[in-house]
């Protein structure tokens, strides 16, 4: 008896092996690609083209060949996606005996997906599976209403080594590539959450990894779809991404970890978004100190407007508070922002000046000194246009000598070498643009030189271009006061030649004027004969002094 079930029992197996390896040969599962097209067409709300059609009994399912998905035409008359192939999970039993498709999941292998975004903020996949009339379709045995799917729902959904193209509409040319995108989801509905996880290679080989839970669906716009996840991106090169002009200057690697929530109308964002390598001028070059941001955002789908609720921008020790508004709905996102420093450490500071075009003479270093800053950052993210008032106190910038710099200008007051340069204030109104940095403003107080003020010009290029008044001699008290020649009008010069090693020329049309004043008036001391008032005059002007 027990022989005869075993032989009853290896008959069905051996029978159903048969079934399994002879029913993808018996069934055409080609004769299915309307049903499936009608299908995916009433899911997806796009025309769906699909190849050969393979039946799996094994996985369970039905591999479909170079799938295509239309556009929404009022974005792009090409294709949404276009995959490899689409292997679609279906009820076996419903599909062998009363041919009815029942999908419980895809995967899609291989596509290539483009984003399109509207200058109104609208995405081209907002109106993936959204619906404008009510229809029927019997083979899938779904009723669809104009407006939501109850019953559509997918058990499991995967994307696979795909390829993702961000672009704009209206005219914009520039396009963003991200490679190696996959997303894994399951349970989707137009009725509860669902949990998610997408990760993609950026540009220039940074990472992307967005999970968390997404739900439900909006069955009349996408992107209005409920989130709440948790994002983290590595080595994102901003210069490769492609969302900034190349000529804006800007650059830098980003590392981000934070959380994005929306309820479909507004997303709300916290985290801290580390720079290194930054630039944010065409003059500049990049920051030898990484620059940290803790921030809390909030964000408006529609209008495509935001506010930086609070930002606190960390270099070193130094703290300067970022906070304002910024706008994402031309072609390329502006910001309005302020940027508060008070008592920064200068010498944390100084790894980041050449990011925005600052650049100190060759081999000097910023040692000590505090600096407060009240900045107004606008325009274009890569025009950026930062205005307002700089002031750096009791300072010493070392490895530069700027008495051995005064040249000609020193031989009225007899300054000479002083070593490291003691600044006890500099200050100045700064603009800082693509095209360069312009001072107003400028006043520089050396207590061993005296003090200088002007205003003038930084190319994008780096060179200098001031008009000073320097009132030279050693300063005595708090106030500053020149105790030497020059005290009443002062002596006119020039700086110019680079930042890396700036040149102190005379102002010839102002300095003839300005002394003869001093003469006159009796504030520039008078050399004892006049031998010793050649050789001052002589020495101003560039001539050689005579012993």
């Amino acid at each position: 008896m027990a022989r005869k079930l075993i032989y009853i029992v290896g008959g069905v197996v051996v029978a159903l092996l048969i079934v399994v390896l002879v029913l993808p040969f018996v069934i055409d599962a080609n004769r299915f690609r309307p049903e499936i097209e009608s299908s995916l067409d009433t899911a997806l709300n796009r025309k769906v083209e699909i190849g050969n059609i393979r039946l799996s009994i094994l996985s369970g399912g039905i591999t479909v060949e170079n799938i295509s998905i239309s556009d929404d035409p009022a974005f792009n008359k090409g294709p949404f996606l276009k995959a490899r192939s689409l292997n679609v999970n279906v009820d076996l039993m419903p599909l062998i005996f009363s041919r009815a498709i029942h999908i419980t999941g895809l995967t899609i292998d291989q596509p290539s997906v483009t984003l399109l975004r509207s200058s109104s903020g609208t995405w081209n996949f907002s109106t993936l599976g959204a619906k404008q009339t009510e229809t029927k379709t019997a083979s899938a045995s779904t009723t669809v209403n104009s407006t939501s799917n109850p019953d559509l729902s997918v058990h499991s959904f995967s994307l696979k080594n795909g390829t993702m193209i961000v672009g704009r509409t209206g005219g914009e040319t520039r396009t963003h590539t991200y490679e190696k995108v996959n997303i894994k989801a399951s349970d989707l509905s137009y009725t509860t959450q669902f949990p998610f996880e997408l990760t993609a290679q950026a540009p220039g080989n940074g990472a992307i990894k967005l999970t968390g839970k997404a739900g439900p669906l909006n069955s009349q716009d996408a992107a209005a779809t409920p989130l709440n996840a948790n994002l983290e991106i590595k080595n994102l090169d901003l210069k490769s991404t492609g969302f900034v002009d190349p000529s804006a200057g800007i650059s830098g690697v980003v590392d981000f970890n934070g959380t994005l929530n929306s309820d479909g109308h507004t997303a709300t964002t916290n985290g801290k978004v580390t720079a290194t390598r930054l630039q944010v001028v065409p003059a500049g070059s990049p920051s030898t100190q990484p620059v940290t941001l803790d921030y809390q955002a909030a964000y408006e789908l529609k209008p495509q407007t935001g506010q930086l609720r609070s930002g606190n921008v960390h270099i070193g020790k130094a703290t300067a508070e970022l906070t304002g508004t910024f706008n994402n709905s031309g072609p390329v996102a502006s910001v309005e922002m302020k940027l508060i420093g008070q008592n920064m450490p200068a010498a944390d500071l100084e790894s980041v000046l050449p990011a925005v075009g600052v650049t100190l003479p060759s081999g000097a270093s910023l040692k000590q000194g505090t600096l407060n800053a009240n900045l107004a950052i606008s325009g274009p993210v890569d025009k950026l246009v930062i205005t307002g008032p700089v002031n750096l106190s009791n300072a010493k910038l070392t490895g530069f000598d700027l008495g051995s710099k005064m040249g000609a200008l020193s031989t009225l007051s007899k300054v000479g070498s002083v070593g490291d340069t003691d600044i006890q204030t500099f200050s100045s109104n700064f603009r800082v643009a693509p095209e360069g940095i312009r001072s107003d403003n400028l006043n520089i107080v050396v207590p061993a030189i005296g003090s200088m003020t002007g205003n003038g010009t930084i190319s994008a290029d780096h060179r200098l271009d001031f008009k000073m008044i320097a009132r030279l001699g050693r300063q005595t008290n708090s106030s500053s006061q020149a105790t030497t020649a020059g005290a009443a009008g002062g002596i006119p010069f020039k700086v110019q030649g680079t930042t890396s090693n700036p040149q102190i020329l005379p102002d010839f049309g102002g300095i003839a004027g300005s002394v003869a004043n001093g003469l006159k008036s009796g504030t520039a001391p008078i050399p004892s004969n006049t031998k010793d008032l050649g050789n001052a005059l002589g020495g101003l002007f560039g001539g050689k002094k005579k012993q």
